[in-house]
């Protein structure tokens, strides 16, 4: 439907309808007026699979939906790095919704992981907003290539459960844009997301929903986005005042109590008709979008997506540990499959992504065409208590294979929506067992089941580890493949292992207070903050290894140097060393050499999968636009590059760093000087016009001080001189200029700001 037409169905409703259709029907659906022929659609909680619900709509999963094939969550689809993969998994979901009549489903969700401890960090993508942005792009574009929406989520600085829908993220600026707003912004930009759910938290005290710079002014003049806001369920703190932000849809439905305060506040002037009226243009734009391109053939293949599910899980897992090349197994040895993870997999979280699943391969079913292994159960942790029995049938199980596979990980209530997590441990009586374990086996290999980093006090008794996320509901299937050498592990971390949560750099601050949650670690948010802080980690952001080998050379720049308008391109050869195909993350860091700006040592700003056969190499080459080296300034309130030096940084991981070499940028954005009497000598010494202006008085400073010269103590020195007219503020030659007064030096910062 044409704009025009959008604008003459919304001219013939009434200001009642129209306020009615910017909040939902029910809980599920968005309201329609039958004499208009606008239709109610169904929108439905995502992000890895369909949770729809015909009965009675809750939102946290309490209430089952209807069959649907869970998909790998966005911690394992992350760690996939693979832009075509995740696209991939946005077009099979995308062709669900067709089949199952869902206009929008509501996701990717691309909060940032501040901490290890957020309850939700299962369903987002990464600690780093390039990665999550990217990604969530490809999901975004896979999904409304079959003509439905995505609603990207939870916009924004939503990084915590522990009172979410009250507690204020109290953040800086330079924060939000570098770390927060980039997670949103890239994806916004380049994959137009349908719809934005709006978060519930405050940022500095102010609602978001409430907030006409985050919803209006950034999201749509400064980005683009020309779709709807809808809030997030139950997010709305004062109707009207969120419609003048540009909130447009209420979901749930309010049973029309905020409806009536739309129509009061048109009635009453506070606000002007043409308001709602652009509410109901931008909703309706999506709703006939979705109506006109309806695919009526549209069929629900089960069997198909549970295969595509498997795929995509063993596109994700990564291999942390192996050593000694335990890993992919000989069918020929006498394996061992211990764990309750083995036969019932933890495979997805809880809450409101939380998917009634078509079926579930466990890893003891898919191993049955590959190998014949044994199997003990091991432990129990529905109460976290250590099973004697369990336990001793394991070991013993253990102590007679070749080989231990241990499946284990976070329980379901260790990690879900609505609360946070308390420590980073997984439950006692797994952790006993891998202990005792590898008391009476040198073989040991542990599958996690979690979804966000986990403390392993074990992790240098084992031979190996493979992280395994919540991989959706064919997760067996890809566990065995990668553990048999079927696949080949590609999957690299897309956060920090910690080796503790008191290494973290929130740590001091997040989950303290009641409803303030302190920002106060800025920019250094994950790998920013351990390699500037040169932390040891248990696992690297990026890290994640194969069963070959890759070599790296030949780095290359099309320049050596350039103004932060152009672009720079740069290329780096990659080969598969080993003796079998593989896949390889290329990652491209940027590091600035010298900076007058606190920065992180350095940040990820491009990255790559490649496909390797044995012997194969490849040229990997990159764009680089003024953004890889831009800092938030506050001061313009703008991206800005220091001219400078950078490492152009290519690494395994983040702490990996196997080539670099150096370009230098050179800013042509000017920050305006503004000099008072407080300004120091070395500021403006750094100004080529101010130092015209100061070159006379700075020439009598000198030579009138002599002072160095007639010190015969050896106190004064150049050293000291210079650092002390470095640092002196102007207003102090009022005392150490003879014959400058106060209107002098008023003159001369006049001329300096002029």
């Amino acid at each position: 439907m044409q704009q025009k037409e959008i604008k003459d169905l919304v001219s013939k409703m009434t200001l009642e309808e129209k306020a009615g259709m910017c909040s939902g029907a029910d809980f599920w659906h968005l309201k329609g007026v039958e004499r208009l022929g606008i239709p109610s659609v169904m929108v439905t909680d995502g992000p890895h699979g369909l949770r729809k619900q015909d009965g009675e709509g809750d939102h946290l999963g309490i209430n089952k939906g209807k069959k649907a094939v869970c998909f790998p969550a966005g911690c394992a689809t992350a760690s996939s790095f693979d832009r075509t993969l995740i696209q991939k998994l946005g077009e099979t979901i995308g062709q669900e919704c067709q089949a199952m009549g869902v206009s929008t489903i509501l996701g990717p969700a691309m909060n940032i992981k501040r901490s290890p401890l957020c309850g939700r960090n299962f369903e987002y993508y990464s600690e780093d907003p390039y990665v999550s942005s990217e990604l969530a792009a490809a999901m975004i574009k896979g999904v409304q290539s079959k003509n439905v929406g995505t609603s990207a989520k939870h916009f924004v600085a939503n990084n915590q459960e522990k009172r979410r829908m009250t507690n204020s993220s109290e953040v800086d600026e330079r924060t939000l844009r570098e770390i927060y707003l980039a997670s949103f912004e890239g994806a916004v930009k380049k994959a137009k997301p349908w719809t934005i759910m709006s978060s519930y938290n405050r940022i500095n005290g102010n609602y978001v929903g409430d907030s006409r710079e985050y919803l209006t002014d950034i999201l749509r003049k400064e980005w683009g986005f020309n779709g709807y806001v809808v809030s997030d369920w139950g997010a709305v703190n004062d109707r009207v005042q969120a419609l003048v932000a540009g909130l447009d849809l209420e979901m749930p439905s309010s049973n029309g109590i905020n409806d009536s305060l739309i129509v009061q506040a048109v009635r009453d002037g506070k606000i002007a008709e043409s308001l709602v009226d652009e509410a109901c243009e931008r909703i309706l734009n999506i709703i006939f979008k979705y109506v006109e391109n309806r695919d009526d053939t549209a069929v629900f293949d089960y069997e198909k997506d549970h295969h595509t599910a498997a795929e995509i899980a063993a596109e994700c897992m990564v291999l942390l540990k192996n050593d000694e090349q335990i890993l992919p197994l000989d069918i020929r040895r006498k394996i061992a499959f211990i764990g309750k993870y083995a036969e019932q997999p933890r495979y997805q979280g809880g809450g409101s992504s939380h998917i009634n699943s078509w079926k579930v391969e466990s890893a003891l079913e898919a191993v049955k065409s590959i190998a014949e292994v044994t199997y003990a159960k091991g432990y129990d942790d529905a109460e976290d208590v250590v099973d004697e029995k369990l336990q001793a049938q394991a070991i013993h199980m253990a102590a007679e294979a070749d080989v231990a596979v241990i499946f284990a990980g976070l329980p379901d209530n260790f990690e879900s929506e609505g609360y946070d997590r308390k420590h980073m441990d997984m439950p006692k009586c797994q952790n006993m067992l891998i202990e005792e374990i590898c008391k009476v086996q040198e073989n040991v290999i542990v599958v996690l089941h979690n979804g966000s980093p986990v403390r392993m006090p074990w992790k240098d008794k084992v031979k190996g580890i493979l992280e395994a996320y919540l991989s959706g509901e064919a997760v067996g299937r890809a566990e065995v493949d990668i553990l048999f050498g079927k696949k080949n592990p590609s999957g690299r971390l897309a956060e920090t292992f910690p080796m503790l949560i008191e290494d973290t750099p929130c740590y001091l601050t997040y989950g303290k207070g009641r409803d303030e949650a302190m920002y106060q670690e800025g920019v250094f948010v994950g790998y920013r903050y351990y390699t500037s802080r040169d932390i040891k980690t248990a696992f690297p952001f990026g890290h994640g290894l194969s069963y070959t080998t890759f070599r790296y050379s030949k780095l290359e720049t099309n320049k050596e140097q350039l103004d932060d308008t152009e672009t720079l391109r740069v290329r780096v050869n990659v080969k598969n060393t080993g003796r079998r195909a593989g896949r390889e993350v290329v990652q491209l860091y940027i590091a600035p050499v010298d900076s007058d700006v606190v920065r992180p040592v350095r940040e990820l700003r491009g990255f790559e999968k490649i496909s390797l056969a044995c012997g194969e190499e490849s040229t990997v080459t990159f764009t680089l636009d003024m953004r890889a080296f831009a800092y938030w300034n506050t001061q313009i309130h703008d991206w800005y590059v220091e001219d400078g030096n950078y490492k152009i940084q290519i690494g395994r991981n983040a702490d990996e760093i196997v080539m670099e070499t150096v370009v230098h940028v050179h800013g042509t954005k000017e920050i305006p000087k503004v000099y008072s009497w407080n300004s120091c000598l070395g500021e403006l010494m750094r100004d080529p016009h101010a130092q015209e202006i100061m070159k006379p008085l700075m020439q009598g400073m000198v030579q009138g001080s002599n002072l160095e010269e007639t010190d015969s103590s050896g106190v004064i020195n150049s050293e000291m001189m210079t650092a002390m007219l470095e640092n002196m503020p102007l207003r102090q030659l009022l005392s150490f200029i003879p014959g400058m007064n106060r209107e002098m030096l008023e003159q001369m910062i006049h001329s300096l700001n002029a």
